[in-house]
């Protein structure tokens, strides 16, 4: 094996080619590969190498030499040192191009593919700011009192306060901002992940964009040491917020998944999707992008070819709204979620909207398929939307002999989506027909994807 061209601290000018999947710069050394924080395709950049590896090496981009064509002004004052945005500084058609080759690049060396059916990659629209419609917030101490914001890039010790995050609407920031306020008011403390100590932890702020409601969460250390009455009410001066909600966390860990007391309005507010009302509480999943969530599964609807008289499967269903949203388009639809409340969320979510033909039970997906074969019959079509991590060894073995004829893939990680794909076609028989990426989350080295497998005819 012949060393490493490169060490750690030494300092080297490069040409970076293009985005790694994850967001660094690729560049070479005498074709040595080095991934650089902070570098744009197309830059020049002076990078100081921070970790070297037997085959490539990490650095970090310490002066941008010449830009490259791509590279624009990001708008945010608190760019590049918060961590919830990566490319503000590279132009959105060059993000896009990056985020389609990436999928391309996966699909090909993970998953075997030398020419993968891909097309091409959908646009985030109508806009590329202040699309979430949730955000996570975390307290730090700062001289004035504690504050609220996200981490530092790269550090999971450090909060940087923030003051106007582009990602969330006016409504957003200024929810946090009251929240600031009033535990300045209070003389609470931000809690401390050094030594456990002060008391508060988290923000959560969850909007229904297309509803205009809105939901926050105070997540605090244990103990009530602040007056609820009194956060209810600089809360409720947001005629928006409609639920108001307080968890406690008593680990080390950095969660916001908790159970939660309601201290006022509803237990959850309300989502509009697909032309269907959805009922979000605090802790059910919801694509955090509601316009694009729609293009999402406009693109699920097509990949699954339906006729009406279909049995369908919701995989990894959330809410329910892929599999409602397909509900008028088939005979029957049967969702399974791991998280409870989230299946609560869905029978919720069905008969608010009068449908009649799906059902949801709470089960980790690879053991509960067997049981919903019985119950269900085979499936026609099923839809599977699984975490980043992909289909679960159990889950991906037991959908291969199950062998529904098509197969409507909905992935959040194209590395993940490659290998499963390389696995149900090697092994249980599916031909990979094509995939649709798709941009949700804009400056964000996250890219969807949209894949459709058919099952051979033996």
């Amino acid at each position: 094996m012949v060393a490493a061209p490169v060490v750690r601290d030494q300092e080297l000018e490069l040409e970076v080619e293009s985005l790694a999947y994850g967001g660094n710069g690729v560049a070479r050394t005498n074709g040595f590969v080095v991934f650089v924080r902070r570098g744009l395709p197309g830059d020049r950049v002076r990078a100081r190498i921070t970790k070297v590896k037997r085959g490539h090496a990490e650095a970090v981009a310490v002066e941008v030499v010449r830009p490259g064509p791509d590279r624009v002004e990001a708008p945010c004052a608190h760019f590049p040192a918060c961590g919830g945005c990566r490319f503000q500084d590279l132009a959105y058609h060059a993000q896009l191009a990056q985020k389609e080759t990436q999928v391309r690049d996966a699909l090909a060396r993970l998953g075997g593919i030398a020419e993968p059916p891909l097309a091409e990659i959908v646009p985030c629209e109508p806009e590329i700011f202040h699309y979430r419609n949730k955000l996570e917030y975390s307290f730090t101490t700062t001289p004035s009192g504690p504050a609220l914001g996200f981490h530092r890039a790269g550090r999971w010790d450090e909060v940087l306060e923030i003051e106007r995050c582009w990602l969330t609407d006016d409504l957003g920031n200024a929810i946090r901002d009251a929240v600031r306020d009033w535990a300045r008011e209070e003389g609470l403390e931000a809690y401390s992940q050094a030594d456990g100590s002060g008391y508060l932890r988290h923000l959560v702020v969850r909007e229904g964009r297309n509803t205009g409601q809105a939901l926050v969460q105070l997540v605090t250390a244990p103990g009530e040491r602040f007056e609820p009455g009194y956060l209810v009410e600089v809360l409720r001066r947001f005629p928006q917020v409609r639920s108001i909600h307080w968890a406690v966390n008593d680990s080390p860990a950095e969660v916001t998944n908790l159970p939660t007391r309601l201290l006022w309005g509803e237990e959850w507010i309300e989502e509009e999707l697909s032309g269907l009302r959805f009922r979000v509480r605090p802790n059910a999943f919801l694509q955090t992008n509601t316009a694009m969530a729609e293009r999402l599964y406009a693109l699920a609807r097509d990949a699954a070819q339906l006729g009406g008289g279909e049995t369908l499967w919701d995989l990894y269903c959330g809410i329910g709204t892929i599999g409602l949203s397909l509900a008028r388009e088939v005979l029957t639809v049967w969702g399974i979620e791991v998280s409870e409340e989230s299946v609560a969320c869905a029978l919720e979510n069905a008969e608010l909207n009068g449908i009649a033909n799906a059902a949801f039970f709470a089960g980790n997906v690879g053991e509960a398929v067997e049981a919903l074969l019985e119950r269900s019959g085979p499936p026609d079509v099923v839809v599977v939307d699984p975490p980043r991590a992909g289909l679960a060894g159990k889950a991906l073995r037991r959908l291969g002999r199950i062998g529904a004829p098509r197969l409507v893939y909905v992935s959040c990680n194209p590395t993940t989506l490659a290998g499963d794909m390389k696995a149900l076609s090697e092994e249980h028989g599916y031909e990979f027909v094509r995939a649709t990426p798709v941009d949700m989350f804009p400056h964000t080295p996250h890219v969807e994807c949209v894949a459709l497998l058919e099952r051979r005819a033996v």
